[in-house]
């Protein structure tokens, strides 16, 4: 009992060396959109900043590729993955997206895929790839289709069932299904999708390739054609030119930082879920309202029901509560609407809106008592979305 009480005082003070810089009036709940750099890092990063700006020609010539390789390396060892040359450090999912993509579409310019061949993705796909896909494919006449998940849900059966009658619809119209796209952890709504049956049924129903939540290597190229081209995604995205790489020399000191907390990654990992499910809980009880998906269909992220009394109806209404919540009460917080038709509602909640709550090392409860009684007095005060000032 004592060493636990000192690992956890340990870790608690961590925490606040590595986070003071946060502005303590503001109660970060968003980490799905945006985390937050430890102060030992950012001052990593800052160093290799430093060295480049000291000398740039020793520091592009003999820095940057030994760097990379040994951040690969980390990434390679941390996933599992066979084989180095599978792991290609990216900027972002935009970016991966549209290498994949890229890759697609010149398969329409060589001949190999034809004016109706179709990608399927899921309609919760993150909006920027949504729009990759579309400007990618539409314009080489491929079909696009979004398989209807449904939410809230109750079970992974449930999505199973959507994902496969969507699929199969998918290839009644059009020719073949070239590639589809799925999310392992959906954005908005946040959902824990289950993702080897998903891949399984692509592959039964003979799916050409499958895209998940990020670039593969093989058979693809970065966007940027540089030195570097040729020599494989992994080696070409570690040189796109002159640029700043201080984020990715840094990711082996990244991993040392995760590994001081017990348990390392999946200690962090399992801390975060158990603790946002509690936290879940504890608002929808004190809202009255539901989860939008149970606990295991959750990772560090959950759904949670708003009040119907706020009337949010639309869009706007979401996102003027958003507003009005950071702007009057300092909560960082995603709302997400959705309309609700006749007969797709999967359970007997009223909630058109969620708050989309997630959980991190550097979060307090009182950051998420905060957000409940804020809705709280908005409920009680009788306030819906439409009576909320418009701000800018």
């Amino acid at each position: 009992m004592i060493m636990g009480s000192m690992e956890k005082h340990s870790e608690q003070q961590l925490v606040q060396e590595e986070f003071s810089h946060h502005d303590q009036t503001i109660a970060r709940i968003n980490n799905g959109s945006f985390g937050s750099c430890p102060a030992s890092i950012i001052s990593a990063q800052h160093q290799w900043q430093l060295r480049f700006l000291q000398q740039p020609d020793d520091f592009y010539f003999n820095h940057p590729q030994p760097g990379l390789l040994q951040s690969r390396t980390a990434i390679k060892n941390l996933i599992n993955a066979a084989f180095l040359e599978e792991v290609a450090i990216i900027d972002n999912v935009t970016t991966a997206a549209a290498i994949v993509l890229q890759h697609i579409s010149w398969g329409f310019v060589q001949g190999k895929y034809h004016r109706g061949d179709t990608v399927f993705m899921l309609r919760y796909t993150y909006g920027a790839v949504k729009k990759l896909i579309h400007a990618y494919i539409s314009r080489m006449g491929g079909n696009v289709i979004e398989a209807a998940v449904p939410f809230p849900e109750q079970s992974n059966e449930q999505i199973v069932m959507a994902f496969r009658q969507a699929l199969g619809k998918a290839k009644e119209i059009g020719n073949k299904v070239i590639l589809a796209v799925i999310d392992h952890i959906s954005s908005m709504p946040s959902v824990l999708l289950p993702l080897k049956e998903l891949v399984r049924i692509c592959r039964e129903e003979m799916v050409e390739q499958v895209f998940v939540d990020g670039a593969h290597a093989i058979e693809l190229h970065h966007l940027v054609v540089s030195h570097e081209y040729g020599h494989g995604l992994g080696v070409e995205s570690s040189w796109v030119g002159t640029r700043d790489y201080s984020a990715q020399l840094v990711i082996p000191e990244v991993l040392d930082f995760v590994n001081r907390f017990e348990g390392g990654l999946e200690g962090v990992q399992r801390r975060n879920h158990d603790k946002v499910v509690e936290i879940g809980e504890m608002l929808s009880q004190a809202w009255g309202t539901k989860l939008g998906s149970p606990p295991e269909m959750c990772a560090s992220m959950i759904m949670v029901g708003l009040p119907s009394s706020l009337e949010i109806s639309t869009e706007t209404d979401a996102f003027n509560l958003r507003t009005h919540l950071w702007v009057m009460f300092g909560i960082e917080v995603h709302i997400y609407w959705q309309a609700i038709k006749c007969g797709v509602q999967t359970s007997d909640d009223c909630s058109t809106a969620y708050a989309r709550i997630s959980h991190h090392v550097y979060n307090t409860n009182h950051d998420y008592y905060r957000f409940r009684d804020a809705i709280i007095q908005l409920c009680q005060q009788g306030r819906t979305c439409r009576m909320l000032p418009h701000i800018k």
